[in-house]
Order: structure tokens, then sequence, then C-alpha cells
């Protein structure tokens, strides 16, 4: 008598079940590509990708505290309190007599060691005092947002930064005029910025900044000692703590990762945007950066997840909002639909939770 073998197990059933995210964003292109007029073009890639530059950076720092079965909800007002004191000190800088640049590097130095301070604090809370990671991050989410609004007199964004921080921040690597020439990093003279959309524009420097971060933190997770005692203590604490790991200084170290990143995409939301902004309510980035991570295949209760994953996870919500907007869908569906992701991500990994 034979027995039917459940497709789950399968090797197509585990590879479907593994890459559900990859195979869902694979057939979302196609889909969009005939619904959604302009989306299949590499304008629109670009855009894609550079608009996800912070979302990625968020992930990537979710990525690692999920991992260890905790959960980092401040790193939206974290985001906004780098961009808004780094915009701040270059504000101030600028009427000193230092030249541009050394402005722009201090200022962008204050924002990204400023990070540190609620990395460190929700990390020592969440370690020594063994204060739930929800509750430690949502305390520090509400004291980063009371002090960005007294950075930023409010809800105001910070302006009268150096002009050539959005240039920096929406440059590209390449710039072609059709026929004419060929400029590698900054456009031709000759182009005034209301004619840019005259010449096609390749690899935006934002790319550049992505791919570093992927491959640097994708080594630490998956190629080093701490990210082997990431995935320990996300797996089960008892036996890290029993093979020798200390848990409480490396969970610090996982806390002040995450703000770190939080505070550089802060810092490139300045070079992005030539303001520094404050966070909004209704923003949500931390929960977007959850929802991205879990649809990459982390599980919420640790010890699972993968760089890849989270970036594939963050890859199906930008092209989820870019092609719903081209095709003309109301907004609204966009959370609608990340919302059902986000539960079918949950329960392929507690039907399923070997197939990751």
């Amino acid at each position: 008598m034979t027995t039917h073998t459940p497709f789950v197990q399968t090797k197509s059933g585990r590879l479907l079940g593994r890459h559900w995210a990859l195979f869902f964003l694979l057939g979302m292109v196609v889909i969009f590509a005939f619904t959604g007029p302009g989306f299949f073009e590499v304008v629109n890639f670009q855009n894609i990708i550079h608009l996800a530059t912070i979302s990625i950076l968020l992930a990537v720092a979710e990525t690692f505290v999920i991992i260890t079965g905790g959960i980092d909800l401040s790193i939206g007002f974290v985001m906004g309190l780098s961009s808004t004191l780094a915009a701040r000190i270059m504000v101030i800088l600028s009427s000193t007599s230092l030249n541009e640049p050394l402005i722009i590097i201090l200022g962008t130095l204050a924002g990204l060691l400023v990070a540190f301070i609620p990395g460190f604090i929700s990390g020592t809370l969440v370690a020594r005092f063994k204060v739930p990671p929800f509750i430690a991050t949502l305390g520090m989410w509400g004291i980063c947002n009371g002090i960005t609004l007294h950075i930023c007199d409010g809800f105001l964004p910070i302006a009268g930064l150096p002009s050539v921080l959005p240039r920096l921040g929406n440059g590209y690597l390449i710039y072609i005029h059709k026929g004419q020439s060929l400029t590698l990093f900054r456009k031709p003279d000759y182009i005034p910025d209301e004619r840019v959309r005259e010449l096609i524009r390749l690899i935006p420097f934002s790319f550049v900044l992505i791919a570093i971060v992927i491959l640097v933190f994708w080594y630490v997770l998956h190629k080093s000692k701490f990210g082997q005692h990431t995935y320990a203590i996300g797996g089960n604490m008892d036996a890290a703590i029993r093979s020798g790991i200390d848990v409480d200084r490396h969970l610090v170290r996982i806390y002040m990762l995450s703000a770190f990143l939080a505070g550089l995409a802060g810092v490139f939301n300045v070079f992005q945007t030539g303001i520094g902004n404050y966070t909004t309510f209704s923003s949500m980035y931390e929960l977007f950066a959850v929802a991205a991570v879990v649809i990459g295949g982390a599980s919420l209760l640790g010890g699972k997840g993968r760089i890849i994953g989270s970036m594939v996870g963050v890859l199906v919500l930008a092209v989820l909002k870019n092609g719903l907007a081209i095709s003309g869908v109301q907004p609204f569906v966009r959370y609608i639909a990340v919302g059902v992701l986000l539960t079918l991500a949950v329960i392929i990994d507690q039907l399923f939770p070997d197939l990751f």
C-alpha cells in the first residue's frame, strides 16, 4: 500500500514554501507589467528601489532583533531623531567659517552617533532589567519622539541645509544625454535642473549604499561568530547561556546595531530630501519593517531570519505600493494587502515551521 506524500513535504513544495515571497514578488511584477502603464521600465524599477532605501535599512535592523526573539518599535523615531539632529547641526555650523564638506561630515557623524544612545538604553532595559522588548522599545519610541519634536520646534522640517545634499542623495553613477554626452557621478553642466529628465540616469548612489549594507550585514549575520550567537540566542536562550555566550552583552549590541541602522536611515533621509524630517505617527516605519522581515521568512518567535529574505520582503511591499498606485488602485488597498500578506506569512511559519 502506497502512502501519499503531502505536497508541502515534496521538494517542489518545500521550494515553494521557502521562497513563496519571491514567487509572489515575481507574480506581481508580471501582473503590474500588464495593468500599470510604465511599470515595466528601468526608470520605474530604479525609483522603486531608491525610494525603498530607508525601508531596506530599517528591515536589516529589524532582522537582527527579530532573530533574537525581540522586536524594536523605536527605529522609526530613532530615524527621525538622527535626521533632525544631523540637520540642526548642519544649520548651526553653516553660520560659522567651516567649509561645506566639513559641515556635512560633522552633521552626519552627529546623526549617526546619537542613534547609539536609544539603542544602548533599549538593549540595557531588555538584557539587564528583563523588560519585554515591546515595552522597552515602545518607551524609547516615545522618548525619541519628544526629543525630536523639541529639536525641530514642533512638526516643522529643518531647512537651510547645504544645497549639495539632495544632489548627492538623489544622484546617479551614470548620466547619458542621447547622441551628445556620457558623464559619471554628475549630470552634464550644460543641462539645468529643470531639464534633467532629458537625461538617461542609471544606478542611483543609493544602490551603492544598499549594496554595502546588504553585503556587510549578510556577512555579519551568516558568516561571523556574532551572527551565530544571534541565531543561538533566538533559538534557545537557555542553551546559549549554557554554551558560554554572554547573552546580556550580545543583546545590548543587537539593539545598538538596530538603532545605528535607523540612524543611518535618518541621515540618508537628510541627503534624500535636503531637510531634517520629523517622523509622523502615521508613517509606521517600524511596522512595515517588521512586516517585511516576517514576509521574508523570519519568525517572531526568534531563531529564524535572513538578510536576503528581508530584502525580498521590502521589495514585495515596495512593488505592491508602486504597482497599485500606477494601476490606479485606491491607497487604502495597500494597507489591506500588507495586512493580508503579514497574516499569511505568520500562518505559513506556524503551520510549516520546518520549511525555514
